[in-house]
């Protein structure tokens, strides 16, 4: 028969869970059922089990169904399930199982555990034993990345190998390289692997002394070089270009001190740090100011302000008189109207 009076869907299930089969009957008239496994040996003729396997479990019985569920599923398992139907003439419909099996193992593997700025490095990533074939996701941070994959297959299960090729800078220095697998037998399965990358210095020179950045006759002058590079920089080197560092300029560690400055001292000094990376500076022009430079300025700016000063206090001044003799003569505004007025004989 084409089991046109018989119902049952499809089961997916992971590996290691429990499948349900149900044989339903949709115009029920006492027929026996039965289920088969894929080898067509019964499993459970109506709610007698002639199978040994004690996996399969009866659910629910009765005139219009016959539900069994089965343990532990394992790949073994997979295959066509058999409803009958004991009528005049049989009836039959089949139901596949389907097993998903997660990856047994999932491991990522980084070419070289330190690179060098600019340089490209291979990293690779393997999902083991997987059924269906995994898909393999890169993400640098939380930056999506495209890998090549590879797929090998082994007695219906898959491995999967996916390679990365990646040029690092130095901003990726810490961030992590994530493999994550895409499997509907499992969620959020990943790896990752932190990058550790190596960058030549970033130099860049700080002024100290004077605060206020004029430098004149007279002043001290105190520079600081900050280096950041990995390896970190073990020291930093001053020098001024196109000639010497004036004799009374006095280096100490990372700082460049010059006292009494005078117009010999005008140059571009320039700070240099290096590590097993490469080397790195930055330039700092010195323009030695007369002793008196700004001072125009700052007296002009002083007269301006006393200036202001006194029109301020002069129009306060005149302001509160004629507030006074508004009152006055408001206060005494009758005593003249009654002088002013011709006497009545």
């Amino acid at each position: 028969g084409d089991g046109q009076n018989l119902i049952t869907e499809d089961v997916t299930v992971v590996e290691g869970e429990v499948a349900t089969i149900s044989c339903r009957v949709k115009n029920s008239d006492d027929s026996v059922i039965q289920l088969l496994n894929p080898n067509r040996q019964t499993i459970y003729f109506r709610d007698f089990r002639p199978l040994k396997d004690s996996r399969f479990q009866l659910v629910n019985f009765s005139n219009s169904e016959l539900r069994v569920s089965l343990t532990n599923v394992s790949i073994s398992d997979e295959g066509r399930y058999f409803c009958q139907l004991y009528t005049d003439p049989p009836q039959e419909i089949y139901t596949t199982i389907t097993v998903l099996v997660p990856p047994r193992n999932l491991m990522i593997d980084i070419q070289k555990d330190t690179a060098v700025e600019g340089e490209e490095i291979e990293v690779n990533c393997t999902a083991m034993a997987s059924k269906p074939a995994t898909t393999i996701r890169w993400f640098k941070g939380n930056k999506e990345l495209t890998g090549k994959s590879e797929v090998e297959e082994w007695s219906d299960m898959y491995t999967v190998t996916s390679q990365l090729m990646l040029t690092v800078g130095k901003e990726d220095d810490g961030v992590p390289v994530i493999c994550l697998v895409d499997h509907p037998a499992v969620k959020d399965m990943q790896t990752q692997r932190y990058l550790e990358v190596q960058y030549k210095p970033q130099v860049h020179i700080q002024l100290t002394y004077p605060p206020q950045g004029l430098t004149r006759e007279g002043d001290t002058l105190e520079l600081t070089c900050e280096a950041i590079g990995k390896p970190q920089p073990v020291m930093v080197n001053w020098v001024r270009l196109d000639d010497d560092l004036p004799q009374h300029a006095v280096v100490s560690g990372s700082n460049l001190l010059i006292n009494n400055l005078n117009k010999t001292d005008n140059g571009t000094y320039r700070c240099e740090a290096s590590n097993v990376v490469g080397t790195a500076h930055s330039d700092y022009t010195l323009y030695v100011y007369d002793s008196r430079a700004g001072e125009d300025n700052s007296i002009r700016a002083v007269d301006h302000a006393v200036i202001g000063g006194v029109v301020a206090v002069v129009v306060f001044a005149m302001l509160c008189l004629l507030i006074i003799l508004g009152r006055y003569f408001a206060r005494h505004k009758g005593l003249f109207s009654l002088t002013s007025s011709p006497r009545i004989k």
